[in-house]
Formats: structure tokens, sequence, C-alpha cells
């Protein structure tokens, strides 16, 4: 493996700092001046790299909090393949500090740089891991190409973030099937049906 090059050092250094201030301090108390003394960098080096405290944010957010969610290799069914998904998306979401992703949603109801960042850099991300699982079902011929695949990311994240940090509910292999089987499923063959 090449050694690293400064450069690369220096950004995750930044991007560290930025996730573990986010921690302590909050998206409003944060600071790119807090950001460059932690990272031991310039000001100068930050403002060149990022435009703004937003989308250095979601760059940490992205690059560190939590397991990246990527499509599964191809299985058997849609059903396997939204399985799979769910289960990359919860180890993701519990690899996270409950905390720190709360501060950032409500952040981002009063930040719209910060939510479009985050939109941008997160949330766009698990729309496109949803379009593979999608295409393939497309390809198997078990749902029409007029699939919604975002709106099946937002209902799965909605309900997997209310059980993590509203209910308190289990995120269990049971409860995952649960919703694969009785909701998304269904929903998907539903809207398939009406088309």
């Amino acid at each position: 493996m090449p050694p690293r090059r400064r450069s690369e050092i220096r950004e995750e250094a930044i991007l560290l700092a930025a996730l573990s201030l986010l921690s302590e301090v909050g998206y409003d108390q944060l600071t790119i001046e807090a950001i460059a003394e932690r990272a031991h960098a310039s000001k100068a080096t930050i403002y060149r790299r990022w435009p703004g405290k937003a989308g250095l944010v979601a760059a940490a957010v992205r690059r560190y909090a939590g397991t990246p969610v990527t499509p599964p290799p191809d299985g058997a069914s849609l059903r396997d393949d939204l399985v799979a998904v769910l289960l990359n998306l919860r180890a993701s979401l519990t690899g996270q500090d409950s905390a720190l992703l709360l501060g950032l949603l409500v952040a981002m109801r009063r930040d719209p740089d910060l939510a479009h960042a985050v939109r941008r850099h997160v949330l766009d991300h698990k729309r496109e891991v949803f379009a593979a699982v999608i295409a393939r079902a497309v390809a198997r011929g078990e749902v029409p190409e007029t699939t919604d695949h975002a709106l099946l990311a937002e209902i799965t994240s909605a309900v997997l973030l209310s059980r993590l940090l509203v209910t308190g509910e289990p995120l269990d292999d049971r409860f995952l099937h649960t919703l694969v089987d009785s909701v998304l499923l269904p929903m998907l063959s539903q809207r398939s049906g009406q088309r």
C-alpha cells in the first residue's frame, strides 16, 4: 500500500476534528476556527476544500459517521436484496452516535445549506443503493420500471430512524424482515398493480 499524501492526512484530520467537535458542541456552536485549531490546520486550508461549515460537516458525516451503505450482491429476489440493504442500513445507523445524528437532523431544519449538503452527500447515496436494488428487480421482472426507489428509501429511512431515535424499539433481524414482508413488498406490489 503506497504511503498517503500529506493532503490526504490533512483532510482526514480536518474531517475527524469536525465530527468530534460536532458531537461535543453541536452544529450551531461549531466553528471553522475551532475545527482548524483541533486539526492543526489553517482556516484557509479548510476553505480551499470546503466552501463552508455545512459542506464540511456533510463530508465528515458521510465518511466517518457510520458504515457506508452499498448495494448488496445480487440476491435471488427483491426480498433478498431489500433485507440485505436493511441490514446494511441498520449497521450504518447503529454505528453512529445517536446524539450526533439527532443534533444533525435538528440543525438541518434550521440551516438550509446544511440540509442541502447532507441530502446531497448522504441521502442521495442511500437513494442510489435502492435504485440499484430496484433496477435488478426490474431486470428480473419483479417490478415495473416506474417503481419509485426514492420513496422506498424515504420510507425505510424514516422507519429505522424512528425506532433508533424516537421509540427505542429493537432494530433486530425479526423487525427488518417484518418491515420488508409487511410494509415494503406489499407497498411495491400495490403500486405495481396501480400502473
